[in-house]
């Protein structure tokens, strides 16, 4: 397939708005798969990258890791895998994995040390038109709307991933932490589960909408002695903010055996006394996304289950205002952007 030119919004350096930006991908590679971008969600993870918070960004910047769309060629390699040319499709965060490893050949390709991000060392999904391994390229469900799924593709694997991992119990007791972009799927997808389920905010006025999502009771953890009631109950906590928080407490409130597992990516170390570990068992984790049949799963129980993240639309063209809106911690929840470069 001769390539064409493809038109998107890159940042040329850290940290600057979004400029219109035009590329020639190459040859589509035997194993990609090209897709016509729909729609784009918006990630925490876009602006940390945006700004190389993690120290491995090149410029010219294409954002863009939550891409919902169709497929519009397939390399030599990737044809008869299962996808088909018009058929709706999903790119979350990683692009490519080896497909040789131990991880990539027991099932956990998400693990694969030399897996390429969708938006690291490549252009991402704020454009036109996408490539990634066919493996990550995951068929959509019908009953999913994909001006709300794309969220899904990155957040909502994050917090469903742990649920398939640890082989988490339709009657154990688990604790969502923040009701933000992740936290308010965690609650839906934990709620759907069976799961008894406690949300930790700061913020009474989130109980109402928190209760809706699902949660079976609200904590506010400013208030004194919210978590004590907790005591050696919960059978999983799930961590999906950013900010530093008291480790220890949250450790109080786990039963024997439990596990406080941690997606947020929080920048300082965790604070984790060892008899906390030791007295009852317990457990620290974390996880990156998940693998490609992990994903599939996940959307699959999404749609059987009607859980779809909550989402504010800005179209492509207008997508430092979408930044913009992001990073004042005004989004609520998740930003959706709706191509229109057509």
């Amino acid at each position: 397939m001769s390539s064409t030119p493809i038109r998107a919004f890159a940042a040329p350096s850290a940290g600057a708005p979004l400029q219109p930006f035009s590329f020639d991908p190459g040859p589509l590679g035997a194993s990609e798969v090209e897709i016509a971008v729909s729609h784009c969600g918006v990630c925490h993870s876009d602006l940390s990258m945006l700004d190389n918070e993690w120290g491995m960004t090149a410029y010219p910047f294409v954002p863009g890791h939550e891409a919902v769309g169709t497929v519009l060629a397939l390399g030599s390699e990737a044809q008869g895998k299962g996808l088909k040319i018009g058929q709706r499709v999903g790119i979350g965060w990683t692009a490519n994995s080896c497909m040789s490893c131990p991880q990539c050949l027991s099932g956990s390709h998400n693990l694969c040390t030399t897996a390429q991000p969708t938006i690291g060392g490549r252009h991402g999904g704020f454009a036109e038109r996408l490539r990634a391994h066919w493996a990550w390229t995951r068929p959509m469900p019908e009953a999913l709307d994909p001006a709300k799924s794309g969220p899904l593709l990155c957040g909502g694997i994050t917090v469903f991933d742990p649920f398939l991992s640890f082989n988490i119990s339709p009657t154990a007791r688990v604790g969502i932490i923040g009701i933000g972009g992740l936290g308010h799927m965690a609650l839906q997808f934990a709620n759907k589960w069976g799961c008894e389920v406690h949300a930790f905010t700061t913020s009474d006025s989130k109980e109402a909408e928190a209760r809706q999502m699902g949660a079976h009771f609200v904590h506010n953890t400013k208030k004194a002695d919210a978590l004590k009631s907790l005591a050696g109950s919960l059978d999983l906590i799930l961590s999906t903010i950013n900010a530093p928080q008291d480790d220890n407490a949250l450790l109080s409130t786990l039963a024997p055996k439990g596990r406080l597992h941690v997606v947020g990516a929080v920048l300082k170390p965790l604070e984790i006394p060892a008899f906390s570990l030791i007295m009852g068992q317990k457990e620290v984790s974390g996880s990156p996304t998940g693998s490609p049949v992990a994903m599939s799963r996940m959307l699959d129980f999404a749609a059987r289950h009607a859980i779809a993240p909550v989402t504010e639309t800005f179209p492509l063209s207008k997508v430092n205002e979408a930044l913009d809106h992001l990073r004042s911690g005004k989004a609520r929840y998740r930003i959706v952007l709706v191509n229109d470069l057509a």
